[in-house]
């Protein structure tokens, strides 16, 4: 007698999200070329 295969769970566990990464580097870089743009008008203006 063979024993019936069991059969893998259907449902399986949800993966974690992910963080986006591109996006994260993308805001960050957005913010640094702004900071750096206000502190060089800064400097300038004085």
């Amino acid at each position: 007698m063979s024993s019936a295969k069991r059969k893998p769970p259907v449902m399986k566990t949800k993966p974690q999200e992910e963080v986006n990464k591109k996006g994260l580097i993308w805001a960050g870089s957005i913010f640094g070329v702004v900071l750096v743009a206000v502190v060089v008008l800064l400097i300038v203006g004085q």
